[in-house]
């Protein structure tokens, strides 16, 4: 299924704030990423419908299997394009920025040679 790039960073979101505490609701995806609650109560129901996410009855949100395939993707070209743009001498703050706009739109061809790149030479 072909998941948009808004709902890659929905997922993300919600795969950063489970690693950092117990629960997740809407009201922390809305601060983590300064949306309205009508914003992300939408996108969160298209996030179900689509078997990306399940809200259990205390509104605890979890990523189903495919969810978090889909977060962990996204999440890991985060890291290794951040990693690869601070080594070129990019600010840690624009390196973020600039990885989140690329991880979406990259080819699988071209972030698996970035990556053995930087696995062979990232440590230098």
């Amino acid at each position: 299924m072909a998941v948009s790039e808004a709902i890659e960073n929905y997922l993300e979101t919600i795969y950063i704030l489970s690693q950092q505490q117990n629960e997740v609701h809407a009201i922390d995806i809305c601060s983590y990423l300064s949306y309205s609650r009508p914003t992300v109560s939408i996108v969160l129901r298209q996030m179900r419908e689509h078997g990306l996410v399940i809200v259990n009855e205390e509104n605890h949100i979890f990523l189903t299997d495919e969810g978090l395939r889909i977060a962990t993707r996204i999440f890991e070209r985060h890291e290794v394009l951040t990693s690869m743009l601070m080594m070129l001498g990019v600010s840690r703050e624009t390196a973020l920025h600039d990885a989140c706009k690329i991880e979406h739109d990259l080819s699988d061809e071209t972030f698996e040679a970035i990556k053995n790149h930087m696995k062979r030479y990232g440590n230098q």
